[in-house]
């Protein structure tokens, strides 16, 4: 026990480990199983996006909004959250506006949908566009195509004049940079040229 590195505390920690790796039964580790890729499904559905029509081969698990930024390129259309609590994903779907990460791209065969893409004209921005411009709307802009959709879709929906009932239309889109006060300016602005 005069050897350098072993004491008495060294020696009951090295027994004590030989000990129980002796006393424990072999075990024997099952081998992993390879589960085998289970094949897409998928369907061919058409899509009427932004005035253009489209005949699309889409993976039946394939949310509208993966099926529209990652098949079609409407990069627009941002993925924020992946669970309908931010609003960043805002489309129009027949003129209503809906979550593009909460419903299958299979659920809208024949369907005609708005992306953030499809608001302009010609080039020329939208009116709500040209507000949050104007107002400066915007500040990291990660948010901006959603609450752009959703303004847009509440000037034709039954919302009041007051300003919470416009932060009440707007609640299902979320700014983490607060620039909530020129949203809501822009919105006024556009529904005051509507009313």
């Amino acid at each position: 026990m005069d050897s350098p590195g072993w004491n008495r505390r060294s020696f009951l920690k090295a027994a004590a480990a030989a000990g129980a790796a002796a006393a424990m039964p072999d075990i024997a580790v099952p081998e992993p199983q390879v589960k085998p890729d289970v094949p897409a499904s998928s369907q061919s559905i058409r899509l009427k996006v932004n005035g253009t029509s489209r005949q699309l081969n889409v993976d039946t698990r394939a949310t509208l909004l993966d099926t529209l930024r990652e098949q079609m390129g409407m990069a627009g259309t941002k993925k924020g959250c992946d669970h309908g609590q931010c609003g960043a994903c805002t489309v129009h779907v027949n003129g209503r506006r809906i979550n593009s990460c909460l419903t299958f791209a299979v659920m809208h065969d024949g369907d005609e949908i708005t992306t953030i893409e499809g608001l302009a004209d010609a080039g020329q921005l939208s009116p709500m566009q040209a507000a949050f411009v104007e107002h400066d709307a915007f500040q990291c802009g990660y948010c901006t195509p959603g609450q752009i959709m959703s303004a847009t879709a509440l000037l034709r929906e039954p919302v009041g004049n007051t300003d919470d009932d416009l932060r009440e239309a707007m609640s299902g889109n979320i700014c983490r940079c607060g620039a909530y006060p020129n949203i809501l300016a822009a919105i006024k602005s556009v529904r005051s040229q509507h009313s």
